[in-house]
């Protein structure tokens, strides 16, 4: 087994963190690992919801479905995605600070079979991946919370103009 952790500050709420991390349809926008990725079913997200995430592996593209296994809006939130040669879980926990949420973050490969034999080579993968990851869920939970920060200035000044006229 193969285990990364990792926390991050992101400028946000922690409910818009959690809806952020939550969507895993958009991790294409932070994460690098990741070709593509859609959402399988309607619905608000929860507990159940389904994901199709291609992520490119040693060189290659490998497609998993993921599952939300546990939604506890904003505090936690578990995805999991198994293979015919492995399984990947995400454990996400999401905690109040200063100027947004930490966020804690763990993933887990298991291989199942032969596959168990690449366990130390596995290891070196998943932390160059979880790095990338990570900082890119930084750099885009400033754009967001820029953004949105924009949108709310926006908001107020088209309130003052319309009091005004």
């Amino acid at each position: 087994m193969a285990r990364y952790v990792d926390v991050i500050d992101l400028p946000l709420p922690p409910r818009g963190a959690f809806d952020l991390l939550a969507d895993f349809a958009g991790t294409p926008e932070w994460d690098p690992g990741v070709v593509r990725a859609r959402r399988l079913d309607p619905g608000p997200i929860g507990c159940g919801s389904r994901f199709e995430v291609t992520v490119r592996f040693l060189g290659r593209e490998l497609p998993l479905t993921y599952e939300i296994v546990t939604y506890a809006p904003p505090q936690r939130l578990v995805l999991r995605a198994r293979s015919d040669s492995f399984e990947s879980c995400d454990e996400l926990h999401f905690t109040p600070r200063a100027g947004g949420t930490r966020v804690s973050y763990e993933a887990t490969l298991t291989l199942s079979g032969m596959a168990r034999l690449a366990d130390p080579l596995l290891q070196l993968a998943l932390d160059a991946i979880g790095r990338a990851a990570v900082e890119g869920l930084r750099e885009y939970g400033r754009d967001v919370a820029q953004a949105h920060a924009a949108d709310q200035a926006r908001e107020r000044a088209l309130r003052s103009v319309a009091k005004s006229a």
